[in-house]
């Protein structure tokens, strides 16, 4: 069995501090205007399609850009990926920031997709 890779072991460690939803609460929310859906992927992986209705500020940039984006604090916010470990590393860098309500979607994308949820 393979042992996990530094990777691996740092997604591991950030996943006990932050929350995650499942992709249903995810949509359900932003749907609402409760929270805001926010993909962290690269433009390459966004311009190939994304979660209808979120907004785009990837890894790379989203700690820089994020206080533009969304000034206030308290609002609640859904960070994605493609698979759900690159969103926690970045919730877990927004909480460290001061934003308190912060939830990475479990699975990413792709159970966005399996969930049969609207892709744009």
């Amino acid at each position: 069995m393979n042992q996990p890779n530094r990777f691996q072991k740092l997604v591991a460690d950030v996943k006990q501090r932050i929350s995650e939803v499942s992709a249903e609460e995810a949509r359900i929310e932003a749907e609402r205007g409760d929270a805001v859906l926010i993909d962290v992927r690269e433009e390459s992986e966004w311009r190939e399609g994304h979660a209808a209705g979120a907004r785009h500020l990837s890894k790379g940039v989203i700690e820089v850009e994020i206080e533009e984006q969304v000034p206030d604090v308290n609002q609640p916010i859904i960070c994605y990926c493609g698979g759900g470990s690159r969103s926690a590393l970045v919730a877990d860098n927004l909480q460290k920031m001061g934003y308190s309500n912060v939830r990475s979607l479990g699975g990413g994308l792709r159970a966005w997709k399996e969930a049969g949820l609207p892709v744009e």
